[in-house]
């Protein structure tokens, strides 16, 4: 099989990667009381179950870009902050059961290792501009890297931080 139509060495890592965060949230936010899960460490803060449902949202989001642009080379990717449908994935964990926003993280970070499995090397050297001035024109390896795995890693260091910062204020507060 010639060297491009293999998966790379990147997209086998960055899989590994994916079902290895998601596995790591997952047994970390599973047994986690509500009032935990729903709690913000300060008021612009997102808590453990906004994490996840951005997450949830963020991750296929990406993944479709890069399938996307692979479709479509040179097609602008990309989205900012501001985006309703990032900010509505946020906002909907509030009316959303633990049990609902923790299946649909799985499902998504599934859903993304699918997508990914449809790549080979030469796909993650397709390079696009990005809408964020910010990024440029960014081969989709970046997008795949920074956008979905640094990401998710991020995200995980967040989960953590709020236990920490959880334990911490429940420890005040016991005192």
């Amino acid at each position: 099989m010639p060297e491009e139509m293999r998966p790379s060495r990147l997209l086998e890592e960055s899989i590994r990667s994916i079902q290895e965060l998601a596995a790591e949230i997952t047994q970390t936010v599973t047994e986690l009381p509500e009032n935990v899960l729903r709690w913000k460490p300060a008021q612009d803060v997102w808590s453990i179950t906004e994490i996840l449902g951005h997450v949830e949202e963020a991750a296929p989001y990406w993944a479709g870009e890069i399938q996307r642009v692979v479709a479509n080379p040179g097609a602008e990717w990309g989205r900012n902050h501001q985006n309703e449908a990032r900010l509505a994935a946020v906002a909907a964990t509030s009316q959303r059961s633990k049990q609902d926003v923790v299946t649909g993280f799985g499902q998504a970070a599934n859903a993304v290792v699918t997508a990914l499995r449809t790549l080979r090397e030469k796909d993650l050297r397709i390079e696009s501009p990005s809408k964020n001035p910010r990024w440029g024109i960014k081969p989709m390896s970046f997008v795949l890297d920074h956008l979905i795995v640094s990401h998710l890693r991020g995200h995980r260091d967040q989960i953590i931080r709020n236990l920490n910062q959880f334990s911490t204020q429940a420890g005040k507060l016991r005192e």
